[in-house]
């Protein structure tokens, strides 16, 4: 058992006696399917948190020679495979972690120079006979071992992209690290099952986009292995029932990604430390901080900022992801932007519609952090100053209200302030705090039409009334207080009971300004 060639099963071991261990072993399954054909060659990138490097060990675990496995499978889905056994620890496995090795060089072809080196060390030591042309020649003697022994090889590539992440501007050396896993990999007998992961998709870089042998497997597509992607809705479910937390509570912060396979798909290691905690939390910034996002929706593009507010807003946003080539400097437009933020899981993707939008509440506070610390106007006040603009309407302050819809009302390209739909908007930005307290539906049907916004207390706070809120445009806000009662709008909250405020929100066009009536009711 070596470092890099056959290393062995402790660490998937550990993965699987830990105290939430989700069983995802239906991946070998697939991997089981296509080892030695010729769709061996698989890349599969997701954002971090979201088990990569967990899949890589387990595909170690499996497929390595260099450990016994059987028992360590055998309470997991895979075990119950026709071929679970034809594959369990049969082949040379030789794992990367890229970023292990990226970290103790200096430069990108240091590292190249570095994972050559340390494999042909452990394959010498093991095949010591072999007729060898050039021991110093990496491709070469995995074929000369082939040769030899004719025995295939499995490898598993973790961090596969951390290059283009950290040596974001060394084209040259991201171009020699592409050329050295094509020379590796590439239409050679010895190769079994290459399996890559990362955050990224193959780079697109002209001729270097030869890596063609590989299926990707994406958060645009992740096709048949959606399910492994994360946590799906039942996994979550028995999650929540063990732990007894609410399941509808735990969607809404940590679910929101959606595939054609997989329509729910949940951030794993968010949920873990939910359940492990009990805590409904932001445990993203916990791996990665906001200004990682900051960044990236802080460029200079025409309609990027309008597109991020519109989604925070909650409304989905048009994407055309086929110009992004898959590195995060090469920027033509808004499209590239929001297309690297699906990789790094900042956004969902509806392959449907074609369209983005922010998966879930966590993900939501990553935006509202990045925009309330940037430059963005009187819009940044208004997220930072949201929850006093919730509190003046519990306190039936309605001056005051006005004011912090005054602030978040934004005018764009893409929408056009100029009816009650971009005035609903304003509202949901203004009143984002909300989202804390209240489960928010927009049109939701009730007495004798629809309540333009209605948000209910979630289950912990229902000591919080609730709200119904219609809007008006270049009309009076007391005209949309009266219209509430007159359409028995506060129908709509059938299985609540308790006090409710009515809001009516109005903008004069000539004036340009926001006004707002309160009234207090009771179902």
């Amino acid at each position: 058992m070596g470092n890099y060639l056959n290393s062995g099963n402790e660490q998937f071991r550990k993965m699987a006696a830990s105290e939430i261990y989700v069983d995802k072993t239906g991946l070998i399954e697939y991997t089981n399917r296509v080892i030695n054909t010729m769709q061996s060659y698989l890349c599969v990138s997701r954002p971090r948190r979201f088990g990569k490097s967990m899949a890589a060990a387990m595909l170690v675990a499996y497929y390595s020679c260099g450990c016994s496995s059987e028992a360590l499978f055998q309470p997991y889905e895979i075990s119950a495979s026709p071929d679970f056994h034809k594959h369990l620890n049969q082949y040379d496995t030789i794992f990367l972690n890229v970023q292990e090795f990226l970290s103790r060089s200096s430069n990108g072809m240091e590292m190249i120079a570095r994972i050559k080196r340390m494999i042909l060390r452990e394959l010498i030591e093991k095949y010591p006979d072999a007729d060898y042309f050039d021991r110093t020649d990496l491709t070469e003697s995995l074929k000369d071992i082939y040769t030899a022994y004719h025995r295939p090889f499995v490898f598993i590539i973790d961090e596969w992209d951390c290059i283009f992440r950290e040596y974001k501007q060394d084209k040259e050396a991201q171009e020699r690290y592409l050329d050295f896993l094509r020379d590796l990999l590439k239409d050679k007998v010895y190769v079994a099952l290459a399996y890559m992961t990362g955050i990224l998709p193959i780079k697109k870089s002209g001729t270097h986009s030869a890596l063609n042998m590989f299926d990707e497997f994406s958060m645009l597509d992740p096709g048949p292995l959606a399910q492994y992607t994360g946590f799906t809705e039942a996994e979550v479910r028995k999650l929540c029932e063990k732990y007894r937390m609410d399941l509808d509570e735990v969607k809404g912060w940590y679910d929101g990604y959606s595939f054609e396979r997989e329509p729910s798909v949940y951030s794993p290691r968010s949920v873990v430390s939910c359940m492990r905690f009990g805590k409904l939390e932001n445990y993203w910034n916990q791996t990665e901080t906001f200004e990682a996002l900051q960044v990236y929706i802080d460029m200079n593009f025409d309609g990027l900022r309008d597109d991020i507010l519109n989604m925070i807003a909650g409304n989905h946003v048009p994407v055309n992801t086929g110009s992004f080539t898959n590195d995060m400097t090469t920027f033509h437009s808004e499209d590239d932007v929001l297309t690297l933020l699906i990789h790094l899981g900042y956004l969902g993707y509806d392959s449907v519609s074609r369209c983005v939008f922010i998966p879930n509440y966590e993900v939501q506070s990553e935006y509202v952090n990045a925009v309330a610390v940037s430059d963005w106007g009187e819009v940044s006040f208004a997220l930072k100053n949201s929850a006093e603009t919730l509190k003046a309407i519990w306190e039936g302050r309605p001056a005051q209200v006005a004011e912090g819809v005054r602030q978040a009302h934004f005018e764009t390209s893409h929408i056009q302030y100029n009816d009650e739909t971009a005035l609903s908007y304003t509202i949901s930005l203004a009143l984002y705090a909300a989202r804390n307290f209240y489960t928010i539906h927009r049109e939701l049907a009730g007495g004798k039409g629809f309540a333009d916004l209605v948000f209910i207390p979630k289950k912990r706070f229902l000591d919080k009334p609730a709200l119904v809120v219609e809007l008006k445009w270049d009309k009076n806000a007391a005209g949309a207080a009266k219209q509430i009662k007159d359409k028995e709008y506060c129908r709509s909250l059938e299985d609540y009971s308790g006090n409710i405020l009515l809001v009516g929100i109005n903008y004069d066009k000539k004036t340009k300004k926001h006004s707002c009536v309160i009234e207090a009711a009771q179902k």
